[in-house]
């Protein structure tokens, strides 16, 4: 929904996640009463390489009767009709983990379902490509972020993460495969990042856990 606080977004009719910034304080207990407050935090007009362009700040914060439990910050880019021509900045290669992901219209209609997204460029073939002009499917960013923090819990699953913050920088479709890699560093730190098959970094991200264990 486009309320009237948002510049004229008429000529910007494309919408999509650029990135995000959870802090998790505490576990979230099922059977809970929880109370989700969500506010717009800034809005900011820009002039890209594909024209104008529109960054919405969004902050959720989701408490329960204890108090806060986790706040999810995350930027919303409006653009025009022309597609996003990102250039290809190289994944790094010295990843410790990594796991290979074979995108397919089930698992990004299953995704889209279970965050309840109808937006069709994530299931819907002949859309995707014939209006909007892509070469596949679009698999949803907060999907390949999901695989990056599960990465790290399939590697240390008693891991407790704090914090977790991701961009992103190229859009992957389901025509090929993709990766997903972390990088263990100092401080409880773990470096992610998701590459497609050129090797061209597609999500950069950071993990701030306990200590891996």
């Amino acid at each position: 929904m486009k309320g009237g606080f948002l510049p004229p977004l008429t000529e910007l009719p494309r919408r999509m996640w650029a990135g995000s910034r959870l802090e998790f304080m505490r576990p979230l207990e099922v059977g809970s009463d929880v109370k989700r407050v969500s506010t717009i935090r800034d809005i900011a007009e820009k002039e890209g390489r594909s024209g104008r362009l529109v960054f919405v700040t969004v902050r959720h914060e989701v408490s329960d009767a204890r108090g806060l439990v986790l706040s999810d910050e995350h930027d919303i880019v409006f653009r025009g009709e022309s597609a996003l021509a990102a250039k290809p900045v190289p994944a790094p290669t010295n990843e410790k983990w990594r796991r290979d992901i074979h995108p397919d219209p089930v698992l990004l209609f299953r995704y889209s379902a279970v965050t309840f997204n109808s937006h069709r460029i994530h299931y819907d073939h002949p859309y995707v490509t014939k209006v909007e002009g892509y070469p596949g499917l679009i698999v949803h960013g907060p999907l390949i972020a999901t695989l990056l923090l599960d990465l790290v819990l399939r590697q240390s699953p008693r891991t407790v993460i704090r914090s977790f913050e991701f961009r992103a920088a190229k859009p992957l479709f389901d025509t090929a495969p993709f990766f997903v890699c972390g990088r263990p560093e100092n401080g409880g730190r773990v470096a992610l990042w998701a590459k497609n098959a050129e090797g061209e970094l597609c999500l950069d991200a950071v993990a701030v856990t306990d200590g891996l264990g």
